[in-house]
């Protein structure tokens, strides 16, 4: 099965959406603030996932969406009414309609668009699928928005940890001893542009204090629409500042690129996985094979996934044939989907390593997945989220929004499926417990190449601490993973 047949709706091509699982947390991207939502701050993570926020909101322009583990397909109804065949059925259905719009006497008067939603929305929750599920037009636009290369907020990632560096505890609350410090402002975001610097210590929003207040309620201060201004008190090496910010949208980098060692590795950090990024991605990798570099670490952490073609591309970049995952559908049908011929790293003169962690989901499972059962990689750091499911986004007609609805499973080139489970590590490595700015996952990566570790951090749009808790959009179900981060 070639990898254009996992898109389930060729004649309308577009940009990818969000993944319904998504785990990150960013403050800016999904929201405002760049948290990560399914998150992430994409890109450099030295922090638990359950420790870091990033808030951000992601505008994405087009239809047809197969992202890490999902398609936006076709307007599903072509003809009104009810089949003949079905009339028996949905009898009671129009009859409790008619009732309620005919004969309610509560007050206000029934919307009729919202008593039809409301029944989709029932239709959705029967299924007990997490990953299933209605949004209306503004949240399934919020959706669709989410994994195209833009974002909507003030684009920063932040993580909670202890006021004392030498502190071993753990941080669930601002105060007592634990603040809200900015691991880093996104490149090209507002919050950069403001002056947002890392390790600054957010301590209040708008005026209003945070003491006392959780990752997820903070965040919801920050997050608001484009064009609106939000001001954060910050608390920089004791100096106290007022910075407002107007939220907007705002490019997001979906690859960034470093070396390290010296020039002897080159570092490359992938936020999402879609267009942008698979093209940005092969040209980075160019680069750095033009350069002469063949020690390449590949950092997934935070990445929540996106397009299975996109994933495919990149790992055919390592792998010059045969099989990347399977896929099967509702009849338990199962295809191979293959490599694409012509990557540039497929001679076996590279060596590779590729960074994972709770966030890591979706289609960006599929490629490390892919990486580490062909034997071409190494995983270093956390067990990733473990979504083995394929999402088809459908758009309804009328404005109604559209259903996200699980329509196949993918497995592994070893033909497991890691639904529930996630991929583990080859070489286990916690973050947990790690300040703003430092990597222990990165030093590890660095080790197994034969290098040291990094002297001094170096956090990338895609690569630091990984945000904590999921702050989706606005009224859209929470579907993140457990420890995701979250934008605004």
């Amino acid at each position: 099965m070639s990898p254009e047949s996992f898109r389930q709706n060729p004649d309308e091509p577009g940009r990818p959406a969000p993944d319904p699982d998504r785990p990150p947390e960013t403050i800016g991207e999904a929201s405002d603030l760049n948290e990560t939502l399914p998150g992430v701050r994409r890109g450099n993570r030295g922090v638990a996932p359950s420790h870091v926020s990033l808030i951000l909101v992601a505008i994405l322009a087009g239809s047809a969406l197969f992202v890490g583990g999902f398609s936006l397909g076709s307007r599903v109804a072509t003809t009104p009414g009810t089949p003949a065949t079905q009339e028996t059925r949905f009898g009671p259905f129009w009859d409790v309609y008619s009732l309620i719009t005919g004969r309610f006497a509560g007050s206000p008067r029934p919307d009729q668009d919202k008593l039809a939603q409301a029944a989709i929305n029932g239709m959705m929750q029967s299924l007990n699928d997490p990953y299933s599920y209605y949004q209306g037009p503004a949240d399934f636009q919020n959706s669709l928005l989410n994994v195209g290369g833009q974002a909507e907020g003030i684009g920063v990632q932040v993580q909670l940890q202890p006021v004392d560096p030498n502190s071993t505890a753990t941080c669930t609350k601002i105060g007592n001893g634990c603040e809200l410090a900015v691991d880093h402002p996104i490149d090209g975001s507002p919050a950069a542009a403001a002056g947002v610097a890392s390790g600054d210590v957010i301590v209040s929003v708008n005026g209003t204090s945070l003491d006392g207040m959780t990752i997820d309620q903070t965040t919801a201060l920050i997050r608001g629409p484009k064009d609106t201004t939000v001001t954060l008190g910050l608390d920089r090496n004791g100096k106290k500042m007022q910075l407002a910010i107007v939220r907007k949208i705002y490019s997001r980098p979906e690859v960034a690129s470093k070396t390290l060692a010296n020039g002897s590795v080159v570092y490359i950090s992938i936020a999402g996985i879609n267009p942008p990024a698979s093209s940005q991605f092969d040209l980075a990798l160019q680069k750095a094979l033009d350069a002469g570099q063949r020690n390449i670490i590949l950092d997934l952490r935070g990445n929540l996934g996106g397009y299975v073609n996109d994933a495919v591309k990149i790992a055919s970049e390592f792998i010059p044939s045969g099989t990347v995952a399977y896929q099967q559908d509702s009849s338990g049908a199962t295809s191979e989907v293959t490599a694409t011929t012509g990557g540039r790293a497929t001679d076996g003169s590279t060596h590779l390593v590729v960074l994972v962690d709770g966030n890591t989901a979706s289609s960006a499972e599929i490629l490390a997945a892919a990486l580490q059962a062909r034997g071409v990689a190494k995983l270093v750091g956390s067990k990733t989220y473990g979504k083995g499911v394929v999402q088809e986004y459908l758009p309804l007609p009328n404005d109604f929004g559209g259903i996200h609805l699980t329509v196949a499973r993918w497995l592994t080139p070893d033909k497991v499926w890691i639904q529930g489970k996630g991929l583990q590590p080859d070489v286990p490595v916690s973050s947990d417990g790690a300040r703003a700015g430092v990597d222990p996952v990165l030093d590890a990566s660095l080790q197994q190449l034969g290098f040291p570790p990094s002297p001094a951090p170096s956090p990338g749009p895609n690569g630091s601490p990984t945000p904590s808790g999921n702050a989706g959009p606005s009224g859209s179900p929470s579907v993140a993973p457990s420890a995701s981060p979250s934008r605004t």
